[in-house]
């Protein structure tokens, strides 16, 4: 399978309503009673291949907390190693664990250990379950404290009923015939898809015109 990457623009600000769990649903519901209670499990960790949703419900999470008024510490593999601890914080996020650097380990085990001695809630993400991270010990045994949730990939009908309610909710008419080449060319990774589908919607109005395969190849074009 071919996977093109595209300038496409932002994709719609992440939250735990317009994530379709498929297979994760209990992980949906665990996300939605650790925004509601006041005592949140101290550690959640998620973990699963690309395109599985672990950084849409972090960034759902983050979204949920800063809208109740929180401030909330956030963690990932672009994040400047040496970001202290805020203890105004109300929770700590930690995504894709796997790929952080050793200074950034060090960074990750600081904020754990004063996240748990003040207990703020620690949510985190990676592509592997925490005892096959390649982290520092002491990081990846308290990634594996609470509780650990393992997230699966939609199977290619799920994804064409995410594809299908995301283009009705639009007044976009999807064909099957689009539906197919747009699923054999690009990345099955659903929050790609659902940027190309932005994408497809906008270049239909820009130029009046029906979404069609030969719409869709235009718009690679002229991207």
């Amino acid at each position: 399978m071919q996977q093109i990457a595209l300038d496409i623009g932002l994709a719609p600000t992440p939250t735990l309503d317009n994530y379709f769990p498929g297979p994760n649903s209990a992980t949906l519901q665990h996300l939605r009673q650790w925004l509601q209670t006041s005592v949140p499990t101290p550690v959640t960790y998620l973990w699963g291949p690309e395109g599985s949703g672990k950084s849409h419900l972090l960034h759902a999470a983050f979204a949920g907390l800063c809208a109740q008024g929180h401030t909330v510490g956030h963690l990932d593999a672009h994040s400047a190693a040496a970001c202290d601890f805020d203890e105004r914080w109300a929770a700590v996020l930690m995504d894709d664990v796997h790929l952080y650097s050793p200074a950034l380990q060090h960074t990750a085990f600081s904020w754990f250990v004063q996240a748990h001695t003040l207990q703020r809630p620690v949510l985190a993400a990676g592509l592997l379950p925490p005892s096959a991270l390649a982290l520092r010990e002491d990081l990846r045994t308290r990634l594996g404290w609470g509780q650990v949730l393992a997230l699966d990939l939609l199977t290619e009908a799920q994804t064409r009923e995410v594809l299908r309610h995301a283009a009705n909710a639009r007044g976009l008419a999807l064909s099957n015939e689009v539906m197919d080449f747009t699923l054999r060319r690009f990345s099955r990774d659903l929050g790609h898809l659902m940027q190309l589908l932005d994408a497809m919607d906008r270049y239909a109005l820009q130029t009046q015109r029906a979404l069609t395969i030969p719409l869709v190849k235009s718009m690679l074009e002229n991207a």
